[in-house]
């Protein structure tokens, strides 16, 4: 069984939207403009990259980062070689692009859920705040890889959802602050 990693910068109160400056969000960019600058802060980043061995997007966040990811062959050159996955009812095929490697469309839970059944490592979940929810809910979410930045946004879409489902518990098994206040925090799924 393949661990489904759920990875996030994301503000005190859970907002997940447009942390590096995507389009349409009122805040966009909150990482970068709101937060000193910390290295040290996005290594958990870069062992991301080495340590996964593919990246499950959904519909929205694939169209936002396949045309930037592909062109970023310095920073994100494992992520650009790994096989991705895209979860979507609407994308064709004929929406893929053709330089960003290896690209599958999954239909469904149940296909992201048979997809974690197969040999391999762990898959990474990046963006993707309304299939992140969805994942969660459905109890698919194995780890969370958590940049939590010290702002208050207000509105924005949230990385857990509001849906009434039973309890989860989480262990934490790696935390670590920095001098500008962001906060690593991974949790296991129990």
């Amino acid at each position: 069984m393949r661990t489904l990693i759920t990875t996030a910068f994301v503000s005190l109160d859970g907002v997940v939207e447009a942390p590096g400056g995507e389009p349409g969000y009122r805040n966009s960019g909150w990482t970068f403009t709101d937060v000193e600058f910390d290295p040290a802060a996005y290594e958990l980043k870069g062992r991301e990259q080495t340590e996964s061995t593919a990246m499950l997007l959904g519909r929205v966040s694939y169209q936002v980062f396949s045309p930037v990811w592909p062109t970023m062959t310095t920073e994100f050159a494992e992520y650009n070689a790994m096989p991705k996955y895209v979860v979507s009812t609407t994308l064709g095929e004929d929406d893929l692009v053709d330089n960003w490697g290896e690209t599958t469309i999954l239909r469904s839970l149940d296909d992201v859920a048979a997809l974690k059944r197969t040999e391999g490592g762990a898959i990474t979940v990046h963006g993707s705040a309304t299939l992140n929810r969805a994942l969660a809910d459905a109890g698919l979410v194995d780890r969370y890889h958590l940049l939590v930045f010290p702002v208050l946004l207000g509105a924005g879409k949230r990385l857990f959802s509001e849906t009434d489902k039973d309890k989860q518990n989480l262990t934490l098994v790696e935390s670590e602050s920095y001098g500008n206040g962001v906060q690593k925090l991974v949790y296991d799924v129990r």
